[in-house]
């Protein structure tokens, strides 16, 4: 599969704009955060996750998408995130923020549980429709993001990168970084053809991103 594969995601039409719009413009609230397998939801409707490094803007890009500044709580702190958070869009998706990954100062065993969690969760969830992976601008796909893309290629989950703080860089570093992951997808399976460039602090990819949600069936 050629990088050629892996176009940059345009803004989709007017109907699926629609639908996003109105989705996130509903009643968005937290449902539970769960640290086990037995604590999950029922498994009832359409899901989606959002995967990333410690830090990689993954709480800033879930608030920017619901339009709530605190729903998702932002750290600086790496792994504060340690259990996998389910957030309702309605009665007809959940939105799932899984544990940051490469948290270096975590303690081993908590790493190692939260793992455990994570490929469960990954392997046995069967309305996960998408995992969507946070991929930092400015620094691209590293060695800890190759681990996960792995684990979803075997859990046979289709993940979309979404390359976060794209205001953060300029031109030719956005260039480059581009080039870079397009390169890395070529080795993942699992990978869906088309990547979505996303600022946070600008909306640039927000509307884009509602609206694949909102159309996963």
């Amino acid at each position: 599969m050629s990088a050629a594969r892996f176009p940059l995601a345009e803004l989709p039409e007017t109907e699926p704009r629609e639908k996003g719009r109105l989705l996130f413009a509903g009643p968005v609230d937290f449902v539970k955060g769960v640290v086990a397998m037995s604590g999950l939801p029922p498994a009832d409707r359409v899901e989606v996750c959002f995967a990333g490094r410690s830090n990689v803007g993954k709480s800033s890009l879930i608030n920017a998408l619901t339009g709530r500044k605190t729903l998702a709580r932002a750290s600086n702190t790496p792994g504060r995130t340690q259990e996998i958070n389910f957030f309702a869009l309605g009665d007809q998706r959940y939105m799932v923020d899984l544990p940051g990954y490469g948290y270096a100062e975590a303690p081993l065993a908590v790493v190692e549980k939260w793992q455990a969690l994570l490929r469960s969760y990954l392997q046995g969830r069967q309305t996960l429709r998408r995992a969507f992976v946070l991929v930092d601008m400015r620094h691209g796909v590293k060695a800890v993001d190759q681990e996960i893309l792995s684990l979803l290629d075997k859990s046979a989950v289709t993940f979309q990168v979404v390359l976060t703080k794209a205001d953060k860089v300029n031109a030719a570093t956005r260039e480059e970084t581009i080039a870079q992951v397009q390169a890395s997808l070529t080795k993942h399976p699992a990978a869906y053809p088309e990547i979505v460039v996303t600022s946070s602090e600008k909306g640039e990819g927000v509307e884009t991103l509602r609206a694949i949600i909102a159309t996963l069936v």
